[in-house]
Protein backbone atom coordinates (compact mmCIF):
# COMPACT_ATOMS: atom_id res chain seq x y z
CA UNK A 1 0.00 0.00 0.00
CA UNK A 2 1.43 3.69 -0.93
CA UNK A 3 1.64 6.18 1.30
CA UNK A 4 1.38 9.81 0.02
CA UNK A 5 3.75 12.25 1.46
CA UNK A 6 2.23 15.38 2.42
CA UNK A 7 2.72 18.59 -0.20
CA UNK A 8 5.26 21.65 0.60
CA UNK A 9 2.00 23.72 0.32
CA UNK A 10 0.98 21.45 3.33
CA UNK A 11 3.39 21.55 5.34
CA UNK A 12 3.48 25.31 4.78
CA UNK A 13 -0.31 25.62 6.06
CA UNK A 14 0.25 23.80 8.61
CA UNK A 15 3.46 25.64 10.29
CA UNK A 16 3.00 28.62 8.80
CA UNK A 17 -0.28 29.77 7.43
CA UNK A 18 -2.69 28.19 10.43
CA UNK A 19 -0.07 26.55 12.92
CA UNK A 20 -0.73 25.37 16.24
CA UNK A 21 -0.50 26.89 19.30
CA UNK A 22 1.84 25.94 22.85
CA UNK A 23 -2.03 26.86 25.29
CA UNK A 24 0.75 26.38 28.58
CA UNK A 25 2.12 29.82 26.88
CA UNK A 26 -0.20 31.65 25.91
CA UNK A 27 -2.34 31.14 28.75
CA UNK A 28 0.68 31.64 30.95
CA UNK A 29 1.05 34.87 29.29
CA UNK A 30 -2.54 35.93 30.20
CA UNK A 31 -2.59 34.94 33.77
CA UNK A 32 0.61 36.83 34.41
CA UNK A 33 -0.35 39.54 32.24
CA UNK A 34 -3.64 40.40 33.09
CA UNK A 35 -3.73 39.71 36.99
CA UNK A 36 -0.10 41.87 37.24
CA UNK A 37 -2.33 45.03 35.49
CA UNK A 38 -5.37 44.70 37.06
CA UNK A 39 -3.94 44.55 40.27
CA UNK A 40 -1.60 47.45 40.39
CA UNK A 41 -4.21 49.94 38.10
CA UNK A 42 -6.71 49.17 41.10
CA UNK A 43 -3.98 50.00 43.77
CA UNK A 44 -2.31 52.77 41.95
CA UNK A 45 -5.72 54.30 40.90
CA UNK A 46 -7.03 53.96 44.57
CA UNK A 47 -3.64 55.57 46.22
CA UNK A 48 -4.21 58.63 43.00
CA UNK A 49 -7.77 58.82 44.98
CA UNK A 50 -6.85 58.90 48.37
CA UNK A 51 -3.56 60.93 48.51
CA UNK A 52 -3.65 63.37 44.77
CA UNK A 53 0.66 62.69 44.97
CA UNK A 54 2.26 61.51 42.33
CA UNK A 55 5.22 60.12 44.57
CA UNK A 56 3.08 57.82 46.56
CA UNK A 57 1.60 56.31 43.43
CA UNK A 58 4.94 55.28 42.03
CA UNK A 59 6.42 54.00 45.11
CA UNK A 60 2.92 52.06 45.85
CA UNK A 61 2.74 51.28 41.95
CA UNK A 62 6.41 49.69 42.18
CA UNK A 63 5.82 48.06 45.40
CA UNK A 64 3.17 46.16 44.19
CA UNK A 65 4.28 45.13 40.61
CA UNK A 66 7.67 43.72 41.93
CA UNK A 67 5.06 41.90 44.69
CA UNK A 68 3.47 40.60 42.59
CA UNK A 69 5.73 39.22 39.70
CA UNK A 70 7.11 37.34 42.30
CA UNK A 71 3.97 36.17 43.75
CA UNK A 72 2.69 35.68 40.54
CA UNK A 73 6.18 33.70 39.41
CA UNK A 74 5.63 31.50 42.52
CA UNK A 75 2.21 30.23 42.41
CA UNK A 76 2.57 29.45 38.85
CA UNK A 77 5.97 27.48 39.88
CA UNK A 78 4.17 25.42 43.07
CA UNK A 79 1.45 24.83 40.86
CA UNK A 80 3.14 23.30 37.86
CA UNK A 81 4.86 20.90 40.49
CA UNK A 82 1.84 19.98 42.17
CA UNK A 83 0.57 19.35 38.83
CA UNK A 84 3.78 17.03 38.06
CA UNK A 85 3.42 15.38 41.82
CA UNK A 86 -0.37 14.50 40.81
CA UNK A 87 0.71 13.20 37.76
CA UNK A 88 3.67 10.65 39.01
CA UNK A 89 1.64 9.27 41.65
CA UNK A 90 -0.77 8.55 39.91
CA UNK A 91 1.17 6.78 37.27
CA UNK A 92 2.91 4.68 39.99
CA UNK A 93 -1.21 3.63 41.16
CA UNK A 94 -1.91 2.78 37.72
CA UNK A 95 1.10 0.50 37.60
CA UNK A 96 0.24 -1.51 41.07
CA UNK A 97 -3.61 -2.02 39.45
CA UNK A 98 -2.02 -3.29 36.48
CA UNK A 99 0.25 -5.66 38.48
CA UNK A 100 -3.10 -6.27 41.36
CA UNK A 101 -6.02 -6.44 39.21
CA UNK A 102 -4.68 -6.74 35.15
CA UNK A 103 -8.41 -7.44 33.76
CA UNK A 104 -10.24 -4.93 35.41
CA UNK A 105 -7.86 -2.32 34.44
CA UNK A 106 -7.67 -4.21 30.41
CA UNK A 107 -11.80 -3.97 30.92
CA UNK A 108 -11.16 0.48 31.52
CA UNK A 109 -9.10 0.25 28.47
CA UNK A 110 -12.33 -1.68 26.37
CA UNK A 111 -14.53 0.91 27.67
CA UNK A 112 -12.10 3.76 26.65
CA UNK A 113 -12.27 2.45 23.11
CA UNK A 114 -15.28 1.19 22.44
CA UNK A 115 -16.91 4.93 23.42
CA UNK A 116 -14.64 6.22 21.10
CA UNK A 117 -16.65 3.77 18.20
CA UNK A 118 -14.38 0.83 17.64
CA UNK A 119 -15.85 -2.62 17.78
CA UNK A 120 -15.62 -6.01 17.15
CA UNK A 121 -11.98 -7.52 16.08
CA UNK A 122 -10.48 -4.08 15.82
CA UNK A 123 -11.70 -3.19 19.68
CA UNK A 124 -9.79 -6.27 20.30
CA UNK A 125 -6.78 -5.79 18.85
CA UNK A 126 -6.43 -2.36 20.04
CA UNK A 127 -7.02 -3.87 23.45
CA UNK A 128 -4.54 -6.06 23.18
CA UNK A 129 -1.89 -3.93 21.32
CA UNK A 130 -1.95 -1.70 24.07
CA UNK A 131 -2.22 -4.17 27.47
CA UNK A 132 1.16 -5.80 25.85
CA UNK A 133 2.93 -3.14 26.89
CA UNK A 134 2.71 -1.98 30.12
CA UNK A 135 4.01 1.06 30.14
CA UNK A 136 1.87 2.48 26.77
CA UNK A 137 -1.03 0.54 28.91
CA UNK A 138 -0.16 2.89 31.53
CA UNK A 139 0.39 5.84 29.18
CA UNK A 140 -3.23 5.51 27.58
CA UNK A 141 -4.40 5.09 31.08
CA UNK A 142 -2.93 8.73 32.28
CA UNK A 143 -4.15 10.54 29.26
CA UNK A 144 -7.95 8.93 28.69
CA UNK A 145 -8.66 8.15 31.87
CA UNK A 146 -7.21 11.21 34.26
CA UNK A 147 -6.47 13.75 31.20
CA UNK A 148 -3.03 14.09 33.27
CA UNK A 149 0.11 15.33 31.93
CA UNK A 150 3.52 15.19 33.00
CA UNK A 151 5.36 18.51 34.20
CA UNK A 152 9.32 18.46 34.32
CA UNK A 153 11.00 20.87 36.85
CA UNK A 154 12.62 22.67 33.76
CA UNK A 155 8.81 23.32 32.48
CA UNK A 156 7.53 24.89 35.65
CA UNK A 157 10.36 27.07 35.74
CA UNK A 158 9.76 28.17 32.70
CA UNK A 159 6.16 28.81 33.58
CA UNK A 160 7.25 30.59 36.54
CA UNK A 161 9.61 32.88 34.48
CA UNK A 162 6.63 33.52 31.24
CA UNK A 163 4.26 33.74 34.28
CA UNK A 164 6.58 36.26 36.46
CA UNK A 165 7.65 38.67 33.10
CA UNK A 166 4.31 39.02 31.94
CA UNK A 167 3.03 39.89 35.45
CA UNK A 168 5.74 42.56 35.67
CA UNK A 169 5.23 44.48 32.50
CA UNK A 170 1.43 44.27 32.91
CA UNK A 171 2.03 45.56 36.37
CA UNK A 172 4.47 48.34 35.12
CA UNK A 173 2.31 49.41 31.74
CA UNK A 174 -0.64 51.65 34.15
CA UNK A 175 2.24 52.99 35.83
CA UNK A 176 4.19 55.02 33.13
CA UNK A 177 1.37 57.24 32.93
CA UNK A 178 2.17 58.72 36.68
CA UNK A 179 5.80 59.39 35.63
CA UNK A 180 5.06 61.72 32.93
CA UNK A 181 1.78 63.86 33.39
CA UNK A 182 -0.03 65.12 37.36
CA UNK A 183 -1.99 62.55 39.24
CA UNK A 184 -5.53 63.51 38.01
CA UNK A 185 -4.75 63.47 34.33
CA UNK A 186 -2.16 60.01 34.86
CA UNK A 187 -4.83 58.24 36.27
CA UNK A 188 -7.58 58.79 33.13
CA UNK A 189 -4.99 57.98 31.00
CA UNK A 190 -3.65 54.46 32.91
CA UNK A 191 -7.50 53.40 32.67
CA UNK A 192 -7.66 53.90 29.17
CA UNK A 193 -4.12 52.25 28.36
CA UNK A 194 -5.15 49.71 30.51
CA UNK A 195 -8.36 48.58 29.24
CA UNK A 196 -6.67 49.44 25.82
CA UNK A 197 -3.64 46.52 26.64
CA UNK A 198 -6.21 43.77 28.16
CA UNK A 199 -8.47 44.58 24.82
CA UNK A 200 -5.70 43.04 22.74
CA UNK A 201 -4.63 40.58 24.82
CA UNK A 202 -8.39 39.09 24.96
CA UNK A 203 -8.38 39.69 21.14
CA UNK A 204 -4.99 37.59 20.74
CA UNK A 205 -6.41 35.05 22.96
CA UNK A 206 -9.30 34.43 20.63
CA UNK A 207 -7.39 34.91 17.66
CA UNK A 208 -5.15 32.47 18.56
CA UNK A 209 -7.86 29.76 20.39
CA UNK A 210 -11.38 30.03 19.50
CA UNK A 211 -14.03 33.23 19.89
CA UNK A 212 -14.61 36.09 18.76
CA UNK A 213 -11.76 38.67 18.98
CA UNK A 214 -14.19 41.71 19.92
CA UNK A 215 -16.02 40.15 23.03
CA UNK A 216 -12.74 38.54 24.07
CA UNK A 217 -11.23 41.56 23.87
CA UNK A 218 -14.19 43.39 25.74
CA UNK A 219 -14.47 40.79 28.54
CA UNK A 220 -10.98 41.14 29.46
CA UNK A 221 -11.52 45.21 29.31
CA UNK A 222 -14.37 45.39 31.62
CA UNK A 223 -12.76 42.94 33.74
CA UNK A 224 -10.16 45.60 34.38
CA UNK A 225 -12.50 48.56 33.98
CA UNK A 226 -14.31 47.81 36.95
CA UNK A 227 -11.54 46.94 38.83
CA UNK A 228 -10.07 50.11 38.40
CA UNK A 229 -13.40 51.62 39.22
CA UNK A 230 -13.36 49.29 42.97
CA UNK A 231 -9.75 50.72 43.45
CA UNK A 232 -10.40 54.45 42.74
CA UNK A 233 -13.64 53.87 44.75
CA UNK A 234 -12.31 52.90 47.05
CA UNK A 235 -9.34 55.61 47.80
CA UNK A 236 -12.25 58.00 47.01
CA UNK A 237 -13.69 57.06 50.50
CA UNK A 238 -10.75 57.17 52.71
CA UNK A 239 -10.01 60.57 51.41
CA UNK A 240 -13.62 62.07 52.19
CA UNK A 241 -12.51 60.17 55.51
CA UNK A 242 -9.94 62.15 55.89
CA UNK A 243 -7.74 59.50 56.35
Amino acid sequence: MSTLLPSRADRRHHERSDPHRRASWLSDVILGGQDGLVNVLGVILGVAAASQSQRLVLVAGLAAALAESVSMAAVAYTSSVALGDTYRGERAREYRHIEAVPELERSEIREIYARKGFTGELLDRIVETITSNKDVWVAVMMSEEHGLKDTTVRASLRSACVVGLASLFGSLLPLGPFALVPVRAAASAAVVLSAAALFALGAYKAKATVGRPWKSGLELACIGTVSALLGYATGSIFQVAGL
